[in-house]
């Protein structure tokens, strides 16, 4: 386990550190798109957020390569210089994207030939564990076409809901973090080493996530753009068909005891089947509904709009941050659930507690004007670009506490940063101060 954390923890760092660079080359290259009918940020943010994550899932590798109790799967397992080709390319890729608008059926054949580069070193599906049937070996077609299914699945599932300041990292982080832990208990528990390559990409991708996240949460910085939101689904994809198609189930020896036991112990031999699917089951339903919706209307599956289900939620009234959680709330019940069935599928209280949190969360979707406030000391432990430091000094001056000088000093602080806002560059995109008014939306223009 310290090894994987060693290795989460330089993933994150590299990443972290290489994002502000990367932030002030992507200004320079001009990877700031204008803003589009789609878009729900008001002022042109720098794109190539892709590049430091590239970096940190580099020195993720190199470092495992030279741990003794990684070093192995190096040595036995070709899946690992498979992901890094594949990673590579889908990488290029996305910059070419970010930079100069490729067409998306361009950008789709890339995809299928950074998945198709991933096969042939090896990293495909051999056999899938069927209930009801037992384990169904595929040809080796058969297991080509799913893997390339598989993997173009999970990209643009996580490309497409990447349209929030920190959604797309947040929620991969989430599943990612789930699938460590499944992974870990297959390799740990099991002894199963062919669930090793699995687990060190469930944290090198937890590193990458987590190490470009504040660089990405509202207001974002910088945007990691498609050569970061493909590059993220394809280290989840190829986590996915590592441990699916290439962890024997019969290793397992769970086929033991009577037919009741034999059942729910067998039930992490189907959980692959469903933790792929259930990690990424919010960003594959938009994608669903987005081509049902897309081609109702007679537009190209690919023609962008605005009614994914973040758009929708801020629609209903939910504020950008509010939105970003709910769908935090909505991932980590799908995966983390499916995680603890895997564990323990003949306790009903899973059940019953995925059922109360089920209704927490419709709860939060039918209170969009609820507005929670943070104490004053949870205030004091944020970074200083996520406080409310103008609010809170009204409110104190508006009841009298924290004595005048208190309230002179925020004052004079609230003002200072509004010249240093105005006269100089944003926090967000660099490019200068935010406007204080909105202008006006013509009727009939999309928000």
């Amino acid at each position: 386990m310290r090894e994987y954390l060693l290795t989460l923890c330089v993933t994150a760092a590299v990443t972290y550190l290489l994002t502000g660079p990367v932030r002030k080359f992507a200004i320079v290259a001009g990877a700031m798109p204008e803003i589009r009918a789609r878009d729900v940020h008001r002022e042109p943010t720098p794109r190539l957020g892709g590049i430091a994550m590239f970096f940190g899932l580099c020195a993720g590798l190199l470092v495992a390569d030279n741990l003794d109790n990684l070093n192995g799967v190096f040595e036995s397992s070709s899946e690992p210089q498979a992901l890094l080709s594949g990673a590579a390319l889908i990488w290029l890729i996305g910059v070419l994207d970010d930079k100069f608008e490729i067409d998306a059926l361009l950008k789709l054949g890339g995809q299928m030939i950074a998945a198709g580069v991933m096969v042939m070193q090896g990293l495909t599906i051999l056999w899938l564990p069927v209930p009801g049937v037992g384990t169904v070996s595929l040809t080796q077609w058969q297991g080509n076409l799913l893997t390339v299914a598989l993997v173009l699945i999970t990209i643009n599932a996580v490309n497409f809901v990447d349209g929030l300041d920190g959604l797309a990292s947040g929620m991969v982080c989430i599943a990612a973090a789930a699938f460590f832990m499944y992974a870990y208990r297959i390799w740990y528990g099991y002894g199963l080493e062919a669930a090793a390559p699995a687990t060190l990409f469930a944290a090198i991708l937890m590193g990458m996530c987590l190490g470009f996240l504040p660089h990405n949460m509202h207001p974002a910085r910088i945007f990691m753009g498609d050569s970061g939101s493909m590059l993220i689904g394809l280290v989840l994809a190829a986590g996915a068909i590592s441990i699916t198609g290439q962890v024997d189930p019969d290793a397992m020896n769970l086929f033991a005891g009577s037919e009741r036991s034999a059942v729910h112990q067998t039930v992490p031999v189907y959980i692959p089947l469903l933790l792929p699917l259930t990690i990424i089951a919010v960003p594959a339903a938009d994608l669903i509904l987005a081509i049902v919706r897309r081609t109702w209307r007679g537009q190209s599956p690919f023609a962008a709009d605005r009614g994914h289900l973040h758009h929708r939620l801020l629609e209903i009234g939910h504020s950008h941050s509010r939105a970003v959680l709910i769908m935090y709330f909505w991932s980590a019940l799908i995966a983390f659930g499916a995680l603890a069935y895997s564990v323990h599928s003949a306790s009903m209280w899973i059940v019953l507690c995925i059922v109360a949190l089920s209704a927490v969360g419709l709860v939060l979707l039918l209170l969009p004007r609820f507005t929670p406030r943070l104490p004053s000391w949870a205030e004091s432990v944020l970074p200083p670009r996520y406080r409310r430091g103008r609010h809170y000094s009204a409110d104190s001056a508006a009841s009298g506490t924290g004595g005048s000088s208190d309230a002179d000093e925020a004052s004079t602080a609230s003002e200072e940063h509004e010249e240093a806002v105005g006269a100089g560059l944003h926090g967000a995109t660099a490019i200068g101060g935010r406007s204080r008014h909105i202008e006006p939306r013509e009727a009939g223009t999309p928000r």
